[in-house]
């Protein structure tokens, strides 16, 4: 990992510490948080457990600060309590979207709250990205999500590595600003991003030290 990259890491966990309201071990309902340090131990099993860590993607360019943290919250559009299943990532709207994982694009939607999105699956994860700019159409060819103006457009069923832009910050769904809605599943049980993130950094820290 270059000098670059450490600093923005660490700057984003610094930021993760002082907003994830989370304890680990709480229990909300049937979709207890599973602990990252635990699934990078059994979960990503491999003979360097860091190499595998090293292969996520941070999911925002541009970031610039984590608005509300995976939990039960006040709605801002509601005003009444409810389960926030994923982790809100702020950044200029327009802002590119990468994908946290490689693997297979299993849905695209536009007519939920959560907006424009994208669902990847990675093997036993899934991850789903709201909010996005641009529209899912179908043809003949199939079903897909496009955004002329970012140059986007993504193939249900298509196989995409980490790191490939998948969308740009947008306004869609139920929103009161332009953010990445990032949902993280494991098993059909849903994991708090903030401690994956930590976990890699930690694991990518160790990485570039070796």
């Amino acid at each position: 990992m270059s000098y670059r990259s450490r600093v923005r890491w660490s700057r984003w966990i610094a930021t993760l510490s002082a907003t994830c309201l989370i304890t680990l071990g709480a229990t909300w309902g049937e979709n207890m948080p599973i602990q990252a340090s635990n699934l990078a131990e059994n979960q990503l099993v491999a003979e360097d457990v860091s190499a595998v860590w090293a292969n996520g993607s941070f999911p925002v360019e541009n970031f610039q600060s984590y608005t509300s943290p995976f939990g039960y919250r006040t709605s801002p559009v509601t005003g009444k309590r409810q389960f926030h299943n994923g982790l809100d990532l702020a950044a200029p709207r327009g802002s590119y979207i990468r994908s946290w994982w490689g693997g297979k694009i299993t849905a695209l939607s536009d007519n939920t709250a959560c907006g424009t999105s994208v669902t990847v699956r990675s093997g036993e994860w899934q991850h789903v990205y709201c909010h996005l700019e641009g529209h899912v159409d179908s043809s003949r060819n199939g079903t897909f999500m496009i955004d002329r103006a970012g140059g986007i457009q993504l193939s249900l069923g298509q196989q995409i590595p980490a790191g490939t832009r998948i969308g740009r910050i947008g306004m869609t769904g139920r929103t009161t600003g332009p953010h990445l809605h990032w949902v993280l599943k494991h098993n059909g049980g849903y994991v708090d991003p903030a401690l994956v993130l930590k976990e890699m950094f930690k694991r990518q820290a160790v990485s570039s030290a070796l």
